[in-house]
């Protein structure tokens, strides 16, 4: 198989019959090289397709422009949706993005953060894995350069921090579900070892204790993977039961959606004898009927707003930031906790 011709510094050099340095210099717009030899450079360097090496740049620049991001699954919706506001607010900065899954697995998480270090990004974004437990490897990164954590996050880390209020956007689920008059509330969650869930669970149990409602042991579900198939696993134990619930809050929308196709299985009328919310607002919720009420995370705006930060200490280099910057939630209502009724 042939070499790939790939065009370098030396190469329109020799086409040109100057010095590698003029070539560097001309490509940069360097005062010292007059705008005709500027001018011959750049017509040479289009002709041969020539592509700058942004890490080589980087390097001798100490700046290479570029943002690392680490995710724990890049499959999921609401992901996309914080990669999204991530990738269109940093190209309005100027920065480009390289973007990295741990898939949800410390020791994959610290590789990615090595690499990224070796890739000499300008600063990095980390949503930690659900299981993440030693931060050391982190601090020395942050340490080292710019980090930024968002959506799953650890008060361990001494850095700026963007999230959601989740406490209270499940502590708003639930009070509207109380405030329809549902008195027996069950909750679907992760185990103990999720950050996020336990905030979640914890505003359950404040809007339980706010209002004055027994807590039942029998009606709060964990499992380790809250997916769709959980959904529908917990709900036929649900409705096992010798006093069933009469609304169920997941702490995703999966996994609501699983409740609401196995209440529909077998009948059961959804919100009158049993209510559905979620939370996150996916793009699954809108499709499953009745339709899902659910906490609507603006994705979109949380990776903005974490890369705003981050480029802000990219360009500060001695200012050190450590503080929680939280992103408003709306509770959207929709069909599966309140029925329309038409006059």
């Amino acid at each position: 198989m042939a070499k790939k011709n790939v065009t370098t510094l030396k190469k329109i050099a020799k086409e040109l019959g100057v010095s590698v340095s003029t070539v560097s210099r001309s490509l940069n717009n360097h005062p010292d090289i007059s705008d005709i030899t500027k001018g011959k450079v750049l017509q040479v360097a289009e002709k041969l397709n020539y592509l700058p090496n942004l890490f080589a740049k980087g390097f001798r620049a100490h700046k290479t422009n570029i943002i690392g991001v680490i995710v724990p699954d890049i499959s999921h919706y609401f992901t996309a949706t914080l990669l999204k506001g991530i990738i269109r607010e940093a190209e309005i900065k100027g920065f480009k993005v390289i973007i990295s899954e741990s898939r949800n697995n410390e020791t994959k998480q610290t590789e990615m953060l090595q690499t990224m270090m070796q890739f000499g990004v300008d600063g990095i974004l980390l949503s930690l894995t659900r299981k993440t437990i030693k931060v050391d490897e982190i601090i020395k990164i942050r340490e080292q350069i710019p980090l930024v954590l968002f959506d799953k996050v650890s008060k361990k880390v001494p850095c700026t921090q963007v999230v959601i209020d989740d406490e209270d956007a499940a502590f708003r689920v639930v009070e509207h579900l109380i405030n329809l008059g549902k008195k027996r509330i069950a909750i679907i969650k992760e185990l103990e070892n999720s950050s996020i869930s336990e905030l979640r669970y914890m505003g359950y149990l404040r809007a339980l204790k706010t209002y004055n409602l027994p807590m039942d042991e029998k009606i709060i579900l964990s499992a380790s993977d809250i997916s769709m198939h959980q959904g529908k696993r917990f709900t036929n134990i649900l409705l096992s039961l010798k006093e069933r619930p009469d609304a169920v809050f997941a702490i995703t929308d999966g996994t609501a959606i699983g409740v609401i196709k196995t209440l529909n299985k077998h009948a059961i009328k959804i919100p009158e004898e049993i209510a559905v919310a979620g939370f996150s607002n996916s793009a699954n919720s809108i499709i499953i009927e009745p339709k899902l009420t659910t906490i609507d995370q603006p994705g979109n705006k949380i990776g903005a707003t974490a890369v705003k930060y981050l480029i802000d200490e990219i360009n500060n280099e001695n200012e050190i930031v450590n503080k929680t910057v939280e992103i408003k939630t709306n509770l959207i209502v929709r069909n599966s906790t309140f029925k329309t009724v038409l006059v």
